[in-house]
């Protein structure tokens, strides 16, 4: 089941993220190189929106003066980097139907605002069209396999917590044509990846599911009820017991889209019979059914009981897909939708001005744009370290971005980065090439 050349996928495969890091980077240039040569666009320096990116986590490149070392430099201003699969050029390759929606959709976006604050739009420093033309290969999806030969695009990676989480609509609609069957992931926790799913990807590519699997493992039953880390080896029914109310929630607000959901209990050696068992048990309490799938280990063969119980739900004709607002709904209504409909929140916490800006951009004509919610995807509520369940909680609102090309509005939530930092040991420590040429460390 595993997907390979992994080497080559983990590194830098065909180039899609490259080629959308220099394509963002040319419309930075050209925005600097625009206020540079007499600013006829106007732009206000100060309300320069358009961040860099780089495909690395790098704390200390989140906020930076550039322009520094004198007139022949540009003007000196504030400025910051984000990781490139949190750029909007990400989102909308993900999103563009083709080459022309490419461009549009490029040209679209705003990259500052004037004095006036009227916004400046891309295609105001004329960048989309080469930004398109760095793009043309890349929107290309990637053909690999799986061990077993089975065919499988990889397309892209918009970032779940900034964006929609999913790979391209290109992708999914090409698979579509081609097999009697197309699996598609969102990434994170169903509360981040499925609902952008449903609320972004399929509202834009006016496609719908016919069933979902919802992946959980006995470990993360564990962590949820209360397991630290080092302890989850050790057998504790109880405490999977205890977790399974947030693995019940995903499967309601699953439900709640209209779509059939079925489980798969991603298998680790360590798992018990009986911690198995329970979250089997659980999860038809809630009217569902949990297979468990030893893929890892046994390829198509440790998930075939899985695939075929998924055929069938597909095949059943029980979807009733549908999103969880309308488009006519207003945008912090939309907000407060998701927070109450999926993170169960008691209502959204956002100072006046964010709801000034939502109200303008709703007079601007954005006010049918889905919401893409930007939040840990570690717990359904703002906190990380909250697990669970929980309930009480309220959702604050601490920013709003206009991604006015990819087309929707970013509710930036809690202490969510856009550019994380590495980890006290990264993984680059321990990987290298041995003596034979070949990659060591990945894993």
């Amino acid at each position: 089941a595993q997907v390979v050349p992994m080497e080559d996928m983990n590194l830098h495969f065909t180039g899609d993220f490259h080629a959308i890091t220099s394509a963002h980077s040319l419309l930075s240039a050209m925005i600097d190189n625009h206020i540079y040569w007499g600013n006829e666009a106007q732009i206000d320096q100060r309300r320069v929106t358009w961040r860099r990116v780089v495909d690395m986590n790098d704390r200390s490149l989140r906020q930076i003066t550039s322009s520094l070392g004198g007139v022949a430099n540009g003007f000196p201003r504030e400025d910051g980097f984000d990781i490139t699969v949190a750029s909007e050029v990400m989102a909308i390759l993900c999103l563009a139907r083709d080459l022309k929606d490419l461009e549009r959709r490029l040209g679209d976006m705003i990259v500052a605002y004037r004095r006036d604050k009227t916004p400046v739009f891309c295609r105001d420093i004329k960048a989309a069209g080469a930004m398109t033309v760095l793009l043309k290969d890349a929107m290309q999806p990637n053909l690999v396999q799986t061990l077993e030969n089975n065919p499988a695009f990889v397309h892209g990676g918009p970032f779940a917590n900034i964006a929609h989480g999913c790979n391209s609509v290109i992708a999914t609609t090409t698979a579509l044509k081609l097999a009697d069957y197309v699996v598609t992931e969102a990434g994170f926790g169903a509360d981040l990846g499925a609902e952008k799913f449903m609320n972004i990807k399929c509202r834009k590519a006016g496609i719908s599911p016919d069933a979902v699997v919802i992946v959980a493992t006995v470990r993360a039953m564990k962590m949820n009820g209360g397991v630290a880390k080092a302890d989850l080896g050790a057998e504790n029914v109880e405490a999977v017991q205890a977790g399974c109310p947030n693995l019940g929630r995903h499967i309601a607000n699953v439900k709640s889209f209209g779509v059939p959901v079925i489980v798969g209990i991603n298998h680790f050696a360590g798992d018990s019979e009986a911690e198995v068992q329970a979250v089997k048990d659980y999860v038809a309490e809630q009217g569902s059914e949990a297979v468990l799938c030893k893929h890892w280990a046994e390829g198509g063969a440790g998930i075939e009981e899985m695939a075929r119980k998924v055929a069938d739900l597909a095949d059943s004709g029980a979807a009733r897909f549908q999103t969880l607002y309308p488009d006519e709904m207003p945008l912090f209504e939309k907000i407060e939708a998701i927070a109450k409909g999926i993170y169960h929140a008691d209502g959204v916490d956002a100072d006046g001005k964010i709801k000034a800006q939502l109200k303008d951009w709703e007079e601007q004509g954005y006010g049918t744009l889905p919401i893409c919610v930007a939040k840990t995807q570690y717990s359904f509520t703002t906190d990380p370290t909250r697990r669970g369940a929980p309930t009480g909680h309220r959702l604050p609102v601490r920013e709003v971005r206009l991604s006015a090309g990819a087309g929707f509005i970013v509710a930036i939530c809690g202490e969510i980065m856009t550019m994380p930092g590495l980890p006290r040991v990264p993984a680059s420590e321990s990987i290298r090439l041995n003596d034979e040429g070949l990659i060591e460390g990945l894993f």
